[in-house]
C-alpha cells in the first residue's frame, strides 16, 4: 500500500533513518509480554529515563552543590596547623654586654634558637565584607533558575521527539492494517480468477496481472513491516527504553483528533517559550557578573583569631611532661585595591558588553519566535487542509476500487481496470498517510512554537 520509494521521499523517513540508523543494528529479541503505552505514558517514561533529561537534572544538582559551596564562603574558616623544626646548627649572634649593664664593652656570642622546636596552632578567619562573595550569594537563585530552565528545555525537546516518533509508528501501523486488508481482498479475487481461468472464461494474462499485483503488494507489506520495526526502535531510543522491550501503542490517530483542541493562537506571551526564559535568566546572570567586577574595587575586611602552643628544647623529649607556652592573637585584615593595572576596568567593559550581547540575543529570539509561530501555524493549516482533501480522495479511490471489483466479478470489467484501480488506491492511501503524519508533526511543532507542548 505504501511504497518504499514513495515513503523515502517524505521528510520524516529521512529524519527517522538519521535517528534510528545506529539503533536498528542493536535490536534484540522482544519480550513476550509487551508494555502498553499511550502517547502521554511514552512521554512520561522518556522524561524519567531519557539520557538528555537525566544529564540536565545532573547539571541542576551540580549547580545546587556549587551554590552550597558559595554559601560556605560566608561561613567561618577554621584551620589547624602543626610544625616541627630541627636545627642541627643553631644560628648565633654577637651582643655587646655593655648594653646589659656592664661598665665597658664586652662582646659575647649568643644563640636564641634551640635545636628542637614544635608548634601547634588553630586559626579562625571570618569574612566580614567581600564584594565577590556578596555578589556570588546574590546570584545563587539566578543560577539555580538557569539550570532548572535547562531541564525544562531538555524535557520539551524530548517531548517533541517522542510524540513525533510515537505518531509515526501509529501512522505506519494504520497503513499496514489497510494494506493487509487490500492484500486479503486481492487474494480472494486472485483465487476466484484462477477458478474462472480453469473454466476457460478468462485469459491467462488476466491471472498473471493479478499475480504480479499480489506479489507487489506482498513486497510492500514486508517493507512496511520493516519500517514499523525501525520506527518502533526509534521510539524506544527516544524514550530511553531498552530495545529488547516489546511495546504496544494504545492511542489512535485520526483527522478529527488532529484538528481537535487547537490552541488559541491569539493568546501568546514570549515568556511562554523556554528559550526566551533562558535568555532572560542568562542576561540576569551576566548583570551579576558585571556587578561583581564593579564591586571588585571595594575593600574587603576579615577578622581573624589564632591560638596555639610552642615549645623549644635542646633535646627531643616531647613525649615527656614538659612546659608548653601558649599564645592567642586576634585582629582584622583590611585589603584596599588601589591600582590594578586597569584590569578591573577592562573586566567591567567585557562584562558590560556581555550584558549587551544578551539584550541583542533576546531581541533576536523574539524575532525568531515570531517567525516560528507564523511558519508553524501556516504549515499546520495547510497540512490539515491537505489531510482532509487526501482523506476524501482516499475514500473516492476506495469506492472506485470496490466498484471495479464488483464489475470484474460480474464479468463486465477487465483485469487491466482492476490493476489501474488498485494503483490509484495505493497512491491515494500513500498520500493520505503521508498527509496524516505531516499534520500531526505540524501540530506538535505548533504547540512547541507557542510554548504549550
Amino acid at each position: 500500500m505504501l511504497s518504499i520509494k514513495r515513503l523515502t521521499s517524505t521528510a520524516f523517513v529521512v529524519w527517522l533513518l538519521s535517528v534510528a540508523g545506529n539503533v536498528s543494528a542493536q535490536q534484540q529479541p522482544l519480550l513476550t509480554e509487551p508494555i502498553s503505552l499511550s502517547a502521554k505514558e511514552a512521554v512520561d517514561y522518556a522524561l524519567a529515563n531519557q539520557s538528555t533529561v537525566k544529564t540536565a537534572k545532573l547539571d541542576e544538582l551540580i549547580q545546587l552543590a556549587k551554590n552550597k559551596e558559595v554559601s560556605g564562603m560566608a561561613l567561618p574558616n577554621i584551620a589547624g596547623a602543626g610544625s616541627y623544626q630541627y636545627n642541627p646548627i643553631t644560628q648565633k649572634q654577637m651582643f655587646n654586654m655593655r648594653n646589659f649593664g656592664l661598665p665597658k664593652d664586652s662582646f659575647t656570642v649568643v644563640s636564641f634558637q634551640l635545636p628542637h622546636n614544635l608548634l601547634g596552632e588553630v586559626k579562625l578567619t571570618q569574612t566580614l565584607f567581600d564584594p565577590s562573595v556578596l555578589v556570588a550569594l546574590q546570584a545563587r537563585k539566578t543560577l539555580e533558575t538557569l539550570v532548572a530552565q535547562g531541564v525544562a528545555k531538555a524535557q520539551i525537546d524530548v517531548k517533541s521527539d517522542v510524540y513525533k516518533a510515537y505518531y509515526n509508528v501509529l501512522s505506519a501501523n494504520k497503513a499496514l492494517a489497510i494494506l493487509s486488508e487490500n492484500l486479503t481482498s486481492l487474494e480472494k479475487i486472485l483465487a476466484e480468477t484462477k477458478e474462472i481461468y480453469k473454466n476457460g472464461l478468462v485469459e491467462k494474462l488476466d491471472v498473471d496481472r493479478l499475480v504480479v499485483q499480489y506479489t507487489n503488494l506482498q513486497t510492500e507489506q514486508t517493507k512496511l513491516r520493516n519500517l514499523v520495526e525501525l520506527g518502533t526502535a526509534a521510539l524506544k531510543y527516544q524514550m530511553g527504553m531498552p530495545l529488547k522491550q516489546a511495546i504496544t501503542l494504545t492511542d489512535t490517530l485520526s483527522t478529527e483528533k488532529i484538528v481537535a483542541d487547537v490552541l488559541d493562537m491569539d493568546k501568546f506571551d514570549y515568556s511562554q517559550r523556554i528559550e526566551y526564559q533562558l535568555l532572560q535568566t542568562q542576561k540576569k546572570a551576566n548583570e551579576y557578573d558585571l556587578k561583581r567586577y564593579k564591586m571588585k574595587g571595594l575593600p574587603s575586611l576579615q577578622v581573624f583569631a589564632s591560638t596555639g602552643a610552642i615549645r623549644g628544647s635542646d633535646k627531643f623529649d616531647y613525649f615527656q611532661s614538659q612546659m608548653w607556652y601558649g599564645y592567642l592573637n586576634t585582629g582584622l585584615n583590611l585589603s584596599v585595591p588601589i591600582f590594578t593595572g586597569l584590569q578591573r576596568k577592562r573586566q567591567v567593559d567585557q562584562a558590560w558588553l556581555n550584558v549587551k550581547k544578551s539584550e541583542v540575543a533576546i531581541e533576536n529570539a523574539k524575532l525568531g519566535i515570531d517567525l516560528e509561530r507564523e511558519q508553524s501555524a501556516s504549515t499546520f493549516r495547510n497540512n490539515v487542509l491537505t489531510l482532509e482533501a487526501q482523506e476524501k480522495n482516499m475514500g473516492l479511490a476506495q469506492d472506485v476500487y470496490h466498484t471495479t471489483q464488483i464489475k470484474y466479478r460480474e464479468g463486465v470489467g477487465s483485469s487491466l481496470e482492476m490493476t489501474t484501480a488498485e494503483n490509484d488506491l495505493l497512491t491515494a492511501q500513500n498520500n493520505y498517510f503521508t498527509a496524516l503524519f505531516n499534520a500531526i508533526v505540524a501540530k506538535v511543532d505548533l504547540l512547541k512554537s507557542y510554548g504549550k507542548l
